[in-house]
């Protein structure tokens, strides 16, 4: 026999845990909707992106951890703040507040997100690997390499370049190059 969804009138929870920090009352998620996952995700891969090919790690902590803060507690930020972000970072970690923030969302929540981050980085590598990604690396930055080679040529002074094959005769005993 079929259930009907609609019966069972499920909205999604919306608990929180608390925890006093000096004495101040920090609330934690205890599970963050589907869509502000993925808004996560993306602000996190967005906002480190890959140099040389690869993923730098410490920023990809740092990053994560501190969605984790922002998405999950209702610890308020300044924008002024969040300019250094490794300043909060430092003080919520040193201070131990990172851990117990941590620590009360869910393990489930957590692992789930981690793992959504890593498959993204490991994805994104093994993709930049591919013929596919090369290509499309060598479209998009064709046009600006053509441009740069476009200016080197309207920039091009003979006179400049016969100073050049002068010095280079005479280093050369006055020979032709």
């Amino acid at each position: 026999m079929k259930v009907s969804y609609a019966n069972l009138k499920l909205k999604t929870k919306t608990d929180i845990k608390e925890f006093d920090f000096q004495d101040n009352k920090i609330e934690v998620l205890q599970y963050l909707p589907a869509e502000e996952k993925y808004a996560l995700v993306m602000t996190l891969v967005d906002n480190n992106r890959m140099e040389n090919g690869l993923y730098d790690h410490v920023r990809l902590d740092v990053c994560f951890h501190l969605l984790l803060v922002y998405a999950y507690s209702n610890l308020n930020f300044t924008e002024k703040q969040k300019e250094n972000e490794d300043k909060i970072y430092d003080a919520l970690m040193s201070n131990g507040l990172m851990d117990m923030i941590l620590s009360n969302i869910p393990e489930s929540e957590y692992n789930y997100l981690y793992h959504m981050i890593n498959r993204y980085v490991e994805d994104s590598l093994k993709y930049n690997m591919t013929a596919a990604s090369i290509i499309k690396t060598f479209i998009t930055d064709l046009p600006k390499q053509a441009a740069a080679a476009n200016e080197i040529v309207e920039k091009f002074n003979p006179e400049n370049f016969k100073a050049v094959l002068d010095f280079a005769k005479a280093a050369n005993g006055g020979r032709d190059i």
